[in-house]
């Protein structure tokens, strides 16, 4: 997987120019990428052990080839590219590194962080032990899988599982447990619950497919969590079935169906309902404004409300592919590259 654009240096002139990028995932990758290749010095900063985001930490290798995304990160660092990992930026002094001192220090700054943060359901008893944010699960997961921290610090699973929700996390919530880890936990069910059906699941219908007929997922389509049950830890979920009624534009609603409550044991949930924009600072920190669904407010030239700043990717545009996050970070570093020449805002 190649994140930069040019194969050497050698032809580049040096605009003595430096940008700071907080966010190691696809759309920082690539725009250090751009940078590096049209002559200024690029700095990547990521709270993770190793760069990659989500790509290393969150998806699962037969998404994406670890070792590829490896390997384009070496050929960064090769171009000079200078890495900053286990380094947190933040805005209000609970990171490492002060997100304010970062945009005093460099001429310009691009913010990529990504969605890392995930919604919740806001129902009685999700605080319950065993009721697990999924995507904090498997970065959990994966960090022991490569090595950077002991296994006691992944969550315990169990015989019975559900997982809430249609999407691509829900998918990797299902299946990692299930490929990999079915035995240490002795894992003989689990269930997946989303509210709609599987023709309308973000997963695509042929995913859906393949989770029930490969895996034996037991689907629960059409279904919404009421309530978790338990002394301490989750035993039981109270689902309601639903029903879609068409609206105007996208997908139909699902409306809960009055008196359809049912119950499941289970000795696990997964939590996979979706992810948001996770600015690396609170609303209004450092002249930066986010939108109400909290994604960075932007123009068009991927400019914020900060002068030098700008941001880029799922931070910027709310939760999406690899693909829409490399362009956007492709897209960011020809209008950071124009800004530094220009000093235009």
């Amino acid at each position: 997987m190649r994140f930069a654009r040019c194969k050497t240096l050698e032809n580049v002139s040096k605009t003595g120019k430096s940008i700071a990028i907080v966010g190691a995932g696809p759309a920082g990758l690539r725009a250090a990428g751009m940078l590096i290749c049209m002559g200024h010095e690029v700095h990547v900063y990521d709270q993770m052990p190793e760069p990659g985001g989500l790509m290393i930490f969150g998806i699962p290798d037969y998404h994406v080839d670890t070792k590829s995304v490896r390997e384009g990160v070496k050929e960064l660092r090769e171009l000079g590219v200078n890495f900053h990992n286990n380094v947190k930026v933040y805005g209000d002094g609970k990171g490492d590194k002060n997100l304010e001192e970062l945009i005093n220090e460099y001429d310009a700054v691009l913010i990529a962080t990504g969605t890392w943060k995930s919604r919740k359901l806001n129902v009685p008893g999700e605080n319950l032990k065993g009721v697990y944010v999924a995507l904090d699960w498997l970065i959990d997961y994966y960090l022991y899988e490569k090595g950077y921290q002991p296994w006691d610090k992944v969550a315990p699973l169990g015989k019975r599982g559900l997982v809430i929700g249609g999407g691509l996390t829900a998918v990797d919530a299902a299946e990692v447990p299930l490929r990999y880890l079915k035995d240490k936990f002795g894992i003989e069910k689990v269930y997946l619950s989303y509210r709609r059906s599987r023709k309308e699941a973000p997963m695509k219908e042929r995913e859906f497919n393949r989770l029930v007929e490969e895996l034996h997922i037991e689907p629960l389509e059409l279904t919404i969590p009421l309530e978790f049950k338990g002394e301490e830890k989750v035993e039981k979920v109270v689902l309601q079935r639903t029903r879609l009624v068409p609206v105007e534009k996208g997908r139909p609603k699902p409306i809960p169906i009055e008196g359809s409550e049912f119950e499941i044991n289970v000795d696990y949930v997964m939590v996979a309902i979706g992810e948001i924009p996770s600015p690396p600072f609170e609303n209004g920190c450092c002249g930066i404004e986010v939108e109400s669904w909290g994604a960075i407010k932007t123009d068009e030239k991927f400019r914020t409300t900060r002068k030098g700043v700008f941001a880029a990717g799922d931070v910027k545009h709310g939760a999406s592919l690899i693909g829409p996050a490399f362009k956007s970070g492709m897209d960011a570093a020809k209008y950071i590259d124009e800004y530094l020449k220009t000093s235009e805002w």
